[in-house]
């Protein structure tokens, strides 16, 4: 071996000093090195002669400079590649620490929380690759390296060059193949070389699967019988293995091993989201938060909204942010004006840390203090006031969410990073009106929603660039388009909206998912779906993402992509009507047990609501016929002339009240309800055909001749 690379040592010796060999396998030969430049250590990775020599020196270097301009703090930094006497190498960040598969090795198998850690860190680093277009295509605990608290990815790039020069090799070379093959999705090991992201999703879940169960999920003699294997789909069960997890985290692990890549997860932050949905609250360890409402302690009641507002800022932000767990906005916001001990608060919400915090505003004045607390002690992790003028609140928020991840010592990459700052206007009162805007239109009632319409464009009068404006704007009128009138006026003022928003800022997730919105309104659904899962990508914990997306998969009748749709969502904000919409769905696809139990969570989640929110019409509505679908007949039509009371007029209520008639085999008033909510504006055939909740009266001849009607 030292012979072999002899010349290649001597190549180097006035750049880099060669100290040790790290290993070895049938490719390339690590090296640990000082790069004597800049006096630091450094790993090479040298290419074995022939490797070098079928590979090739352009395809090389090409592929690991694409690679070398990733940059992420769960992605080893490539430095440097080069070609000496026939020699092909690159450089590398030295990351001090062990391996993956050395902890494996050490440990057997790792615990949940330890499983996830590693996974939430790798999947970060992949979806970061992705959104570059650069797919990894040898994820395995070889290439993931521990470095403290931190899971790093190193390879990027290599693989994709050695696959490209070697693949014909690859089925006849055990030396070479059977190292890697466990790890490799059923397209990649068979040679294509078109391979996109879910195969590094599939390696990632081949990864997680062996951590938690101490043994890869497919084995054979050789390359073809582990290949047979994944294409069969012969996967052992984890908890058959003896791995002690929820059912949810089974399934979502054996979605991410599917032989075909269009039944995986899109994306690797989608697996990671669902495997989180699927884990019981406190069961998975690592830094968490709660952001409590900032308490109005100024003499005006109309600055109220602020504190709220910064609080969704807060929230918003750090939820983008992977490592860290944020309890839901709904959960924290319970606990707005009660004077309770936080370690108390942080141990309902099962949390590590809590965020309150206090807000003055007089005039253009405004005073904002924070403080984070450790609920184990009650002690305080981080505190800090600020006394500024009201155009310095975004940079308070930036660094409040900053300090908090510092505090937590959670490492963030880039575009986390730039998630703390989000795209925002360079004018206060337009961001005033903004705000404003958004707590209207989660009310999600009429006349809020021309309220946060007024908003919006007096937001966009004050600063014609602002692109979050543009996506409320959108968002407002695609649903008084659906729900009060059916107006083009409404749907264009949408497209031209979300249009705008676009234009102005392409990564904005909001934008994606306002511009879903109005093509799925137009039936223009796979144009929507791109717009929808464009969003889900660069905004993971954006909900209205994923809740216009599962409304239209319901709308189209794909209920399955619905229920999953509507619970992303509800895990990302409890949210009543997400929750209600899961039950439905279920309730459509005829699983009647799972449908109730979701029923029975949804009325828990609308009844927390109505405590904050006494006289939201909506949430009696559904609640009322939650109540209805779990056997309590009399409590939900009390819950139900409560919805109607509150606001006749209102086409949505209608049509959830005669939903809740139609139940209790009232068919003369659900017909009276559904025409008062179809002269209300609330007309969506397509909702109509698809809800179980009007199945009792399907076959009446009034049903019929109101859906022609339509």
């Amino acid at each position: 071996m030292a012979d072999q690379f002899a010349h290649f040592r001597s190549g180097v010796a006035d750049r880099y000093e060669i100290e040790r060999e790290l290993g070895r396998g049938g490719m390339a030969v690590v090296f640990l090195a000082l790069d004597r430049k800049h006096d630091r250590p450094v790993v090479l990775k040298v290419l074995r002669p022939e490797v070098s020599m079928t590979l090739g020196a352009h395809r090389f270097l090409r592929e690991v400079r694409i690679a070398a301009r990733l940059s992420h703090p769960h992605v080893v930094t490539l430095i440097d590649s080069d070609e000496i006497d026939g020699f092909l190498f690159s450089v590398m960040a030295y990351v001090e620490g062990e391996s993956l598969r050395d902890r494996l090795v050490r440990e057997g198998r790792l615990s949940l929380g330890a499983a996830m850690d590693i996974a939430r860190q790798v999947a970060s680093a992949l979806d970061y690759a992705h959104s570059r277009d650069v797919v990894h295509r040898d994820v395995k605990p070889e290439n993931i390296l521990l470095c403290r608290s931190a899971a790093v990815v190193t390879d990027f790039g290599i693989a994709r060059a050695i696959s490209e020069a070697t693949e014909g090799e690859r089925l006849t070379d055990p030396g070479v193949a059977v190292g890697t093959s466990v790890y490799m999705s059923p397209e990649q090991a068979s040679g294509e070389l078109e391979v996109d992201g879910r195969s590094d999703v599939y390696a990632l879940g081949c990864v997680l699967y062996e951590l938690l169960t101490g043994e890869p999920p497919f084995s054979g003699r050789n390359h073809l019988a582990i290949l047979a294997a994944k294409v069969k789909g012969e996967l052992p069960g984890l908890r058959a293995l003896g791995a002690a997890v929820p059912k949810g985290v089974e399934r979502a692990i054996v979605r991410a091993l599917a032989p075909e890549r269009d039944d995986r997860f899109g994306s690797a932050g989608e697996f990671v989201a669902a495997l989180e949905a699927a884990i019981p609250a406190g069961a998975v360890r690592g830094p968490s938060i709660a952001v409590l409402p900032f308490s109005n302690i100024g003499a005006d009641p109309e600055n109220e909204y602020l504190g709220d507002a910064i609080a969704d800022e807060i929230i918003a932000a750090l939820g983008r942010v992977r490592a860290l767990q944020v309890a839901p906005r709904s959960a924290s916001f319970a606990y707005k004006g009660q004077s309770r001990d936080i370690r108390e608060i942080g141990k309902e919400l099962e949390v590590s840390t809590v965020l309150e915090g206090s807000v003055r505003r007089a005039g253009r004045k405004l005073r904002i203090t924070a403080q984070l607390i450790d609920v184990s002690n009650g002690y305080h992790l981080w505190s800090e006031r600020y006394d500024r003028d009201m155009e310095d609140v975004f940079a308070i928020q930036d660094e409040i969410g900053r300090n908090i991840t510092q505090a937590l010592k959670v490492i963030l990459s880039e575009e986390e990073q730039a998630a703390i700052s989000r795209a925002r206007t360079g004018d206060i009162e337009a961001y005033d009106y903004y705000l404003r805007g958004r707590q209207f239109f989660s009310q999600f009632r009429r006349k809020p929603l021309q309220f946060a319409r007024e908003m919006f464009d007096r937001a966009i009068e004050i600063d014609p660039d602002y692109a979050l404006a543009y996506a409320g704007l959108a968002d407002c009128c695609s649903f008084q388009y659906m729900y009060w009138g059916f107006k083009p006026d409404d749907l264009e003022t949408a497209e031209t909206a979300s249009r705008r928003a676009l234009e102005l800022a392409p990564e904005l997730g909001e934008a994606h998912a306002a511009r879903g919105l109005v093509l799925s309104l137009r039936a223009e659904n796979e144009a929507a779906r791109v717009e929808f899962e464009t969003a889900i990508r660069l905004d993971p914990r954006l909900f209205e993402a994923r809740y216009f997306y599962a409304r239209t998969c319901f709308q189209e009748g794909r209920l399955e992509e619905a229920v999953r749709l509507f619970g992303e969502a509800a895990n990302v904000r409890e949210d009543y009507k997400a929750r209600f919409f899961v039950a439905q769905s279920l309730a459509a696809l005829g699983r009647e047990g799972e449908a109730e139990a979701a029923y029975r969570q949804a009325f828990d989640v609308a009844a927390r609501y109505l405590e904050l929110n006494p006289d939201d019409a909506h949430a009696f509505s559904m609640g009322a016929v939650s109540l209805c679908r779990t056997g309590d007949k009399a409590r939900g039509l009390e819950w139900a002339e409560r919805a109607i009371s509150l606001d006749p007029d209102d086409a949505g209520i209608a049509y959830n009240v005669a939903c809740l008639f139609s139940l209790e085999g009232e068919s003369d008033r659900a017909f009276a309800s559904l025409r008062q909510a179809v002269e209300g504006g609330f007309a969506r055939k397509d909702w109509f055909e698809r809800d179980p909740d009007l199945d009792p009266i399907r076959d009446d001849a009034r049903f019929k001749e109101l859906l022609a009607a339509l």
